[in-house]
């Protein structure tokens, strides 16, 4: 389980781990918004498989985004529960095959959009820390107004379960998800923001994952009800890999060892390989008008990355997407890694210093190219 002290196995499930899709087309291009009930995206070779079978649907972009749940498998290990029956070929599989079915559930349709600054964050590392509070709802709708699907974007990390439960669940996420579906009867899909640094906010006399998730949901109902129509056009889509040196020598065998004590063996290996040429996180770009836009990011951003890049594009209505089509660990702002705590250690945050803003940089230049404001 991510995040958990180094086990390998979990005992039962809490609740289920949803896959949740939703397929737009305009013009002549589609988007496949994924949402899952993981711990992170699926590793960039999974992410590839997929992808693959998204483009037999005709579907050229896809966002494949993690709720970064504590409490689901590993997918860095590919052996899981056995070789011949493994976790992450079905995952790919039935990926694909629900991507596959929301293509063949298109139909002609209208977007609504809204949004809120929600009191329900904080930054986990210090009480007047940036936060990014924004909460955003996209509703896909048919022509005549029966809703289709909801697209939920916010930012507060799913660790309200205990570390000493083994069991998988959604943690917050599903049950805020749940409690929207049963009210209106869709698919809630939910895009993780930069959720680097922020933990969850819980009300007064609604604690735990139940509370805390009908919360968020009670916020996510009402900026639906207020959320307007709004116009859209073609789907414009840029995908980058990018390439940062490590911070820490993952060749070492002593540093291998003191990973181990944190992390599990199979993990461990993964990030050797993983890491042998550098740090390679993926940045996905989806500009669907100049007030709606997606930024899919490969890691955990703390929330000044998401405020400021929201700041300096200009978009109303910016999804900022994090552990989403593969995942790096954690990138801190350069003043956090300064400051020191918990997602600023190398071995947790590995990329150089400054690379987080340097994929911001790109994920400007991208938003503005898009909207055919810059040519690079």
């Amino acid at each position: 389980m991510p995040g958990q002290p180094p086990v390998t196995s979990h005992h039962g499930v809490i609740d289920k781990l949803q896959a949740r899709a939703l397929v737009i087309e305009s013009g002549s291009r589609r988007l496949a918004l994924v949402s899952l009930d993981l711990g992170r995206a699926p590793t960039r070779e999974s992410a590839a498989a997929i992808e693959k079978a998204a483009r037999v649907h005709g579907v050229e972009t896809v966002f494949l985004a993690a709720s970064h749940t504590h409490h689901g498998p590993i997918l860095e290990s590919d052996t899981w529960p056995t070789a011949k029956n493994s976790y992450v070929r079905e995952l790919e599989r039935k990926i694909g095959a629900l991507i596959g079915s929301a293509v063949a559930d298109l139909r002609p349709a209208r977007l609504a959009i809204g949004s809120k600054e929600s009191a329900l964050n904080r930054n986990r590392h210090t009480a007047d820390g940036p936060v990014d509070r924004q909460l955003l709802v996209l509703r896909a709708e048919t022509q005549d107004g029966k809703p289709i699907a909801l697209v939920v974007g916010f930012a507060a990390h799913p660790t309200m379960r205990s570390v000493k439960d083994l069991r998988f669940s959604a943690d917050w996420v599903g049950v805020m998800a749940a409690t929207v579906e049963k009210v209106i009867g869709i698919p809630c899909l939910f895009m993780q923001g930069a959720a680097g640094d922020l933990s969850p906010r819980v009300p007064a006399g609604r604690p735990g994952p139940e509370g805390f998730g009908a919360s968020v949901a009670e916020e996510v109902l009402a900026v639906n009800k207020s959320a307007k129509l709004t116009s859209f056009g073609p789907i414009r889509s840029r995908d980058e890999s990018l390439r940062f040196d490590t911070r820490i020598s993952l060749q070492n065998p002593l540093v291998r060892a003191g990973l181990i004590l944190a992390f599990t063996p199979d993990l461990v290996n993964f990030f050797v390989r993983e890491y042998k040429d550098g740090i390679r996180p993926r940045l996905s770009t989806v500009v669907l008008s100049d007030r709606i836009a997606f930024v899919g990011v490969s890691g955990e951003f703390f929330a000044s990355h998401a405020v400021n890049l929201k700041r300096r594009a200009r978009i109303e209505h910016l999804f900022f997407v994090g552990y989403c089509n593969d995942y790096h660990q954690y990138f801190p702002t350069i003043e956090a890694a300064a400051d020191g705590g918990y997602g600023t250690q190398n071995y947790i945050a590995p990329a150089s210093l400054g690379a987080g803003e340097r994929i911001m940089d790109r994920a400007l230049i991208h938003l503005y190219s898009l909207r055919g404001k810059l040519t690079e």
